[in-house]
């Protein structure tokens, strides 16, 4: 096992893969973390996204308020980490190739 993987992540990520729709992962996501730090997640899969479509660090950082630094280490990640990124990116990208809308936000 990866040094980072503990019996606790997996547990976590088992729990997020048995979640069902944007609500259930909203309401969990909003109790496992802080305000702040839901928005810290949320800035990072912004980079993530316009990194991928090609945009340039200094737009980035001017858009999402992320340090160009932060956007250095998640470009690296983007490119040669795990690959979370990428799987993430394409399945989002197939889901909006077969019609279903995103983000997918339920009714309120």
């Amino acid at each position: 096992m990866d040094e980072w993987r503990s019996t606790d992540v997996d547990e976590l990520i088992s729990a997020l893969l048995r979640l069902e729709g944007p609500d259930e992962a909203a309401a969990f996501l909003r109790d496992l973390c802080t305000l702040g730090e839901l928005r810290d997640l949320a800035q990072r899969w912004a980079v993530v996204r316009r990194l991928d479509a090609g945009e340039h660090y200094a737009a980035i950082s001017r858009e999402t308020g992320a340090s160009t630094a932060t956007i250095t280490r998640i470009a690296s990640w983007l490119n040669h980490g795990e690959g979370g990124y990428r799987a993430a990116l394409a399945r989002l990208s197939g889901a909006r190739d077969a019609g279903i809308p995103y983000p997918a936000r339920a009714e309120r």
